[in-house]
């Protein structure tokens, strides 16, 4: 059987997250998606190389998005021998993608690849109802007037009303904020930790980039050259005036805009390859990608649509033989403050480790100040399929400048999963 190899992390680049509706306006998946590669590309002399595989996806797609991953690369500049793939698994797309070559890099399949992820809700699909669907496939399909003609029988306007955008759950019908009210309200989460989580988010944020954490990580597009979500102004008292997003009239909503993330446009990238591949081309390793895993839940039954990653963290951590003391320190996605709060609270419930971890000893506790330290989702954004490569490409970095040994990153995921994994300091 072959040894398997180091996956190493090169580096990383995205485009500044955007509020939806703001800056990217005018761009697409594939446009804020071909931007971050080729910044990746020119950051490390890749233009024309060829890269074994990219491998991206987004979650909010249009029909003309065929295959993301290979278009984008092309636009990128890199050689048209590199291939492309797109994938899904809603939040966890971009990590996922790296998992899956990092297990290629590991066993010599590939040399090289690049995991991505690109959303924007500036530019959602706008789709009709299926009578008008079918009306518009059969006018495609006729070959004389008459048959165009024809296909209009009994159209009525009413068959023009879009169908909204919707991001509420297939099984539930609820959104994935409804479905964390019922996450909050279950393990107790106050709206004033929420806000107290999100507060520290921004300021952590605002710090990173005061500290130019940030400037060899981002690439300009669209004349946006930062983040336009991070409030360093924000206060706890500006908070506190927020109402609930999610649940406006039982009273016990504790969900606002303040605490959970805005819809956000963007897009990540990161370099992975074997070690050989890196020291060939003098590039540098800062860190390797090491364990993960991918779980899931019966959410519809009630389990919790986000505490999946409390399945996979579990799961990963029992294969690597490790613990939470084993680890510097934790990137949790913010997808909102109580979904953090949720997870840190059901590692800590004996009932909870015995029953769905399967754990006779709780993980434990998590000291905050290993958390989401330069700030994360709540304060940057959330382009679905874009955090988990910008939480891996700042983690790489993180690990690397401040000499810690090993993260875990956590990333729950719509559709009851959950996207884990480790990195540890080269």
């Amino acid at each position: 059987m072959t040894e398997l190899r180091k996956v190493a992390i090169v580096g990383s680049a995205r485009i500044p997250f955007a509020r939806g509706h703001t800056a990217y306006v005018e761009e697409t998946n594939l446009s804020l998606l071909s931007t971050t590669l080729r910044g990746l590309a020119d950051k490390y002399g890749l233009k024309g190389e060829k890269i074994d595989e990219v491998m991206a996806g987004a979650v909010i797609g249009h029909s003309r998005d065929f295959n993301l991953a290979r278009e984008a690369s092309l636009d990128a500049g890199f050689s048209p021998r590199t291939p492309g793939t797109t994938i899904q698994i809603a939040c966890g797309t971009s990590l996922q993608a790296a998992l899956t070559l990092g297990a290629k890099i590991a066993s010599g399949e590939i040399e090289s690849g690049i995991a991505a992820g690109s959303d924007t809700v500036s530019d959602s699909p706008i789709v009709f109802g299926n009578k008008f669907q079918h009306r518009m496939i059969d006018l495609s399909r006729a070959r004389s007037t008459g048959e165009k003609f024809k296909t209009f029988k009994g159209f009525s306007f009413g068959e023009l009303t879009p169908v909204a955008p919707s991001v509420n759950e297939p099984r539930t019908g609820m959104s994935m904020g409804q479905h964390c009210e019922l996450m909050a309200r279950e393990w107790g989460i106050t709206r004033e930790a929420q806000d107290q989580l999100a507060y520290r988010s921004h300021q952590n944020a605002a710090a990173a980039y005061d500290e130019g954490f940030h400037d060899d990580l981002l690439v300009q597009c669209a004349g946006l050259v930062r983040d336009n979500n991070v409030r360093a102004d924000t206060t706890l008292d500006k908070m506190a005036t927020m109402k609930p997003a999610f649940d406006k009239s039982s009273g016990h909503g504790t969900l606002t805009a303040a605490n959970s993330t805005p819809l956000t446009d963007g897009a990540s990238s990161v370099l992975l390859a074997s070690e050989d591949w890196a020291r060939a081309r003098g590039l540098p390793v800062l860190a390797y990608l090491t364990v993960g895993a991918v779980a899931a839940n019966d959410f519809a039954a009630g389990e919790g649509l986000l505490m999946a990653p409390t399945i996979a963290v579990s799961d990963m951590l029992r294969r690597a033989g490790l613990g939470f003391d084993d680890i510097d320190l934790f990137e949790i996605h913010e997808a909102f403050a109580a979904q953090v709060l949720c997870t840190l609270k059901a590692w800590t419930d004996a009932k909870y480790n015995k029953d769905v971890l399967g754990r006779d000893v709780p993980l434990g506790a998590i000291d905050p100040a290993k958390i989401n330290v330069k700030g994360s989702s709540l304060a940057y954004g959330h382009p679905f399929a874009a955090t988990g490569a910008r939480i891996l490409g700042l983690t790489a970095k993180l690990l690397n400048t401040q000499e810690k040994k090993r993260a875990l990153i956590s990333v729950c995921t719509a559709g009851g999963q959950g996207v884990a994994a480790i990195v540890e300091r080269a």
